[in-house]
């Protein structure tokens, strides 16, 4: 299952964690190409910070499967800081409204794996937003991909065209949570099951009651 981490509980598993920030920079640099910084074998940025959620599944042997990180729209994200003029009536911000950040598949997985792997982080992603009180979340990717989640049955809408970045095509949106977005999925991006592991916020919960 996914399971959502803070920036020290992911600190505290170092497996996890290399093998994430690895897996980063295998796809982000090696692959895609994108311009940005990485410290040897690893992709990590100024994002990656305290205030950082990070929702993550790991394989068997302990190691990354599939992650994304949520950044606070209120504080400095990738979108309010370095891409705001995607965006053709201001960057939306608020308390309720977080920014969905680094999604990646491992590529260590099999291919057959990859659609699942994105169905389950979606559905963990909508479960985690209802859990929590999150509206909305705000991202900002590249064209083919922008095309197929605005076309995956949640209510989702552009922020402003697409436009060329480097060697790419980008665009912002807005993904709005409500109650029936999971079953407004189309099928192909259906998890058939809850996705979000929540035996670790229920202890967290139960310890601050007992500790209070």
């Amino acid at each position: 299952m996914i399971r959502s981490y803070s920036r020290q509980q992911l600190e505290a598993d170092p497996l996890l964690l290399s093998s994430m920030h690895e897996d980063r920079k295998r796809v982000f640099v090696d692959t895609l190409r994108w311009e940005i910084d990485c410290d040897g074998s690893q992709e990590r940025d100024e994002f990656d910070h305290e205030g950082a959620t990070y929702l993550v599944a790991k394989d068997r042997l302990g190691t990354h499967w599939v992650s994304m990180r949520l950044l606070d729209t209120e504080q400095s994200h990738i979108l309010g800081s370095i891409f705001p003029y995607l965006c053709e009536s201001g960057v939306p911000t608020g308390p309720q409204i977080k920014e969905i950040t680094r999604y990646i598949a491992s590529p260590r997985i099999k291919a057959s794996e990859r659609h699942l792997a994105r169905n389950m982080i979606c559905r963990a992603l909508i479960e985690y937003a209802l859990r929590e009180g999150i509206e909305a979340y705000t991202a900002v990717v590249g064209l083919p991909f922008l095309a197929q989640i605005l076309a995956a049955g949640w209510r989702c809408d552009p922020l402003g065209l697409p436009q060329r970045v480097g060697h790419d095509v980008i665009g912002a949106f807005c993904l709005h949570v409500e109650k029936d977005t999971i079953s407004k999925m189309v099928g192909t991006w259906r998890y058939g099951r809850p996705a979000l592991d929540t035996s670790a916020h229920i202890v967290s919960i139960a310890a601050l009651v007992f500790s209070g």
